[in-house]
């Protein structure tokens, strides 16, 4: 059974269909300039096509979610997933054959491109019994399957590319059938474009662009100028499941509208603003996502309030007396639910409340009831155990100095600089990036890097090299310091988390 879809009609009035069937067999490649209606071409693909066939929308601003309310659509929130938690939807997507769509809004490029390459292996890698038919939608294609490398790592590009060249050049047999959009052709990976058989070019201006859809669509140099002239909407297009013979049309209406439409113009306001310069140029509100460097003096004086309010918040979270023996059984039962949470190998990017909730679960299994501890005691519990502080460390006295300088970072930081000040305590060498992101729960090494930059900003350390490279760190005013470590390399204390969660 031949499924045609309606695209919409031709400049002489005709309707434009689409063979489904054929494009599940020869993908397709949409190339359009910011503006020239490319998103309002893919959602009305996925609206044409949703009752006929799964699909998968790769989005990267959010421009999709909208399609869960009228076809029924998964959305999964990439940024509160980790990579391997989205390997494993992609295949549990395809087994189940639910319809999804991957918002990417809020990562940055590299996350994103980490993110996508690891659903669309997902996607890829289940087994032959759940190759069903499923189109794979790629907005902004040019961002996951760069042309030249950009600003982010070297892996995450060469991930990212991977998945890209798995769709397009090996998905048909696996039932993938690959439909990425563009802005500019000259950015897009040419073995990634070069494996769609279907073309549909919108709006576009540069000649590089203009050149290389005139040679996809097999047009003359000299006709390359009809790109400048296409209205919004309208697409030239060609392939075996469009037209054998290059035909403009005009891309029909939709059912569903992207979350954020374009801006329209308004009108300026009649009433001029009183004291313009006092309102626009008046001192900026503490940004709350970023924490602000403190000053020495507030250091000491924060480190003092902490120290002072300790006994009192101590005195409030005992509830009831105990004897020391049920106290020290309970701890016990509490900190092995913790090893066997942390245990799992992804447990350092995933999401604190995420671990909680698994915490909380295995604590009921063990019959804790009352004694679970409540979130902020979870988060001081997880900063000891990703430091690798057993029980017995934590409550030293010698350590509770370190514990009042943690206080004054982010919490999420609090456990790397605990990690560090422990490898300062034993004498082990310096945490390499890699241990210290892992420890923030974070794979990019640059961000380790910036991390020890703010502790030094605050005072707390001081980093310096030796004559080889190696990097060593000191505690301010403890005059604890590590010893010599590879920053390049993984070195990380002698009793990493896996190994203080096993112990």
């Amino acid at each position: 059974m031949t499924v045609a879809i309606e695209m919409g009609l031709t400049t002489a009035g005709a309707a434009a269909a689409m063979d489904l069937e054929e494009l599940l067999a020869t993908r397709l490649l949409v190339q359009g300039n910011s503006g020239s209606g490319k998103s309002h071409l893919l959602r009305r693909l996925l609206e044409q096509s949703a009752p006929w066939v799964q699909q998968a929308i790769i989005d990267p601003e959010g421009d999709f979610v909208t399609l869960a309310e009228r076809f029924g659509h998964l959305v999964i929130e990439a940024e509160d997933h980790t990579e391997r938690g989205l390997q494993v939807a992609g295949e549990r997507a395809r087994l189940h054959r639910v319809s999804t769509v991957l918002n990417l809004e809020g990562l940055d490029a590299e996350n994103q491109m980490r993110r996508a390459a690891a659903f669309l292996g997902g996607l890829f890698d289940v087994e032959r019994d759940h190759w069903y038919p499923m189109l794979v939608v790629v907005d902004e294609a040019q961002l996951f399957a760069p042309a030249v490398a950009g600003e982010v790592s070297d892996e995450a590009r060469k991930l990212s590319l991977g998945a890209m060249t798995n769709l397009m050049c090996r998905g048909r047999k696996r039932g993938l059938a690959g439909i990425i959009a563009t802005q500019r052709l000259a950015k897009l990976a040419k073995n990634v474009a070069a494996e769609a058989s279907n073309f549909l070019m919108g709006r576009t201006f540069l000649d590089i662009d203009m050149a290389r859809a005139a040679d996809l669509l097999g047009m003359e140099r000299r006709q390359a100028e009809a790109f400048r002239d296409l209205e919004r909407g309208q697409f030239m297009a060609l392939g075996p499941a469009l037209s054998r013979r290059p035909l403009r049309l005009n891309i029909g209406p939709t059912d569903t509208s992207p979350r954020n439409s374009t801006p329209r113009l308004m009108p300026m306001p009649e009433a001029a603003l009183e004291d313009a310069r006092a309102v626009i140029l008046a001192a900026p509100p503490p940004d709350a996502s970023r924490p602000q460097r403190r000053p020495a003096p507030d250091l000491l004086e924060q480190l003092r309030a902490a120290k002072a309010a300790a006994p009192v918040i101590s005195a409030e979270v005992v509830e009831e007396p105990v004897s020391a023996e049920e106290l020290a059984e309970r701890r016990e039962r509490v900190d092995r639910t913790l090893r066997a949470v942390l245990a799992a190998p992804d447990a350092g990017f995933r999401a604190i409340g995420v671990l909680y909730q698994e915490f909380v679960v295995r604590c009921r299994i063990e019959g804790l009831g009352a004694s679970v501890p409540d979130l902020g005691e979870f988060r001081r519990m997880l900063t000891h155990a990703r430091a690798g502080l057993g029980t017995e460390i934590a409550e030293d006295d010698a350590w509770q100095e370190v514990s009042l300088r943690a206080s004054i970072l982010p919490d999420d930081m609090q456990g790397v600089f605990m990690m560090i000040a422990r490898a300062a305590k034993e004498g082990w060498p310096c945490p390499g990036d890699a241990a210290i992101a892992r420890a923030y729960g974070s794979h990019s090494l640059r961000r380790a890097q910036r991390l020890l930059g703010y502790m030094e900003e605050q005072g707390l350390i001081v980093v310096q090299l030796d004559g080889g490279g190696r990097r060593f760190v000191t505690l301010v005013e403890l005059a604890w310091a590590t010893a010599p470590g590879d920053p390049h390399g993984d070195d990380q204390p002698a009793e990493p988390i896996a190994n203080a969660a096993s112990a």
